[in-house]
């Protein structure tokens, strides 16, 4: 940035990693024993136990900087890191947070993207406690969360039984809606749906909250819900039978359509089943129940879904 406000014309090719980092760092919320600067961060670990998952955005397949503004991308990297800590009923630490960049990026892009990071982290109540820096042909943007249980059981996809409640909070459906409006030029139909697939907003104080009422699995929906769904069925050995009769009916009535609701991706839902006759705890709403194992692992008002099951990173 210029002395007055206003962008210069910088690239990332005319500083050297230093440099980026000077401008990049401060940008970022940190709270961490020892925050970046060495070559190592370190973090409590109140629990004795730390939650770690990783994820990675991959430009032209995960996002497209024509569709969304450095800030999104900045903010769709917390909020599926931060998802997938509380889908295993924990709060989110600290997130490291790596970042391969061309050398003609400008560097207010990597600016904005790190305060696209702030906001969210600002959101999900996380704070960054370090990362990496690379050249790459492409932009990718890879990040480490962290997780501390509180003392809880984690929750596993394994532990659905027969008779439970099948639940999920959060939306299902909108961010895959706002995608097909991008692809088809239509962005101007639905401001909503592009925000939803531009910016999910986890519900990741369900996670922790699942997890203190009993839920006996427990994942972010990232792939689509079917495609999750039949992971939660085949780790715990029973069958997800699902219902239109629910919130699944409303979404899709919103939408116009069922399809984005079962098999869209990346509005980061959590999915938990409850014991028989428990009461699942707000914001979750029943879908459906789990059954004994059958022929198929999910079911949609007693009959399985023939299209596509959701997203696989390998197949278009």
């Amino acid at each position: 940035m210029r002395d007055d406000g206003a962008r210069d014309d910088l690239r990332v090719q005319d500083l050297d990693e230093g440099e980026l980092l000077a401008r990049v760092v401060p940008l970022m919320p940190t709270r961490a024993l020892l925050g970046p600067g060495d070559d190592a961060a370190l973090v409590a670990a109140p629990d004795g136990r730390v939650v770690a998952t990783t994820d990675v955005l991959v430009e032209h397949r995960d996002f497209r900087r024509d569709w969304s503004s450095a800030a999104d991308v900045g903010w769709k990297a917390v909020a599926q890191n931060v998802a997938d800590v509380a889908a295993m009923g924990a709060t989110c630490t600290g997130l490291l947070i790596g970042l391969g960049l061309p050398g003609d990026v400008e560097v207010a892009w990597v600016e904005d993207f790190a305060a696209g990071v702030a906001q969210a982290c600002a959101r999900f109540g996380a704070v960054v406690v370090g990362g990496d820096l690379s050249a790459a042909g492409e932009v990718v943007v890879a990040v480490t969360a962290l997780g501390d249980l509180g003392g809880r059981a984690p929750v596993l996809r394994s532990g659905a039984r027969a008779g439970d409640v099948v639940a999920v909070a959060g939306v299902l459906g909108r961010s895959a809606a706002g995608w097909e409006l991008l692809r088809t030029g239509a962005p101007d139909a639905r401001p909503d749906l592009l925000a939803a697939h531009r910016r999910p907003e986890p519900p990741v104080a369900a996670g922790p909250a699942a997890a203190l009422a009993g839920a006996s699995a427990l994942m972010d929906v990232s792939d689509g819900l079917l495609r999750d769904a039949g992971r939660i069925a085949a780790a715990s050995g029973v069958t997800v039978e699902l219902s239109t009769a629910s919130a699944l009916g409303e979404w899709a009535a919103d939408l116009g359509d069922l399809a984005p609701v079962l098999t869209g991706g990346e509005d980061h839902a959590l999915l938990g089943c409850f014991p028989a006759g428990s009461a699942p705890p707000e914001p979750f709403v029943p879908v459906g129940r789990v059954a004994a194992a059958g022929e198929h692992p999910v079911l949609v008002d007693g009959r399985p879904w023939t299209g596509s099951l959701g997203w696989d990173h390998f197949r278009r």
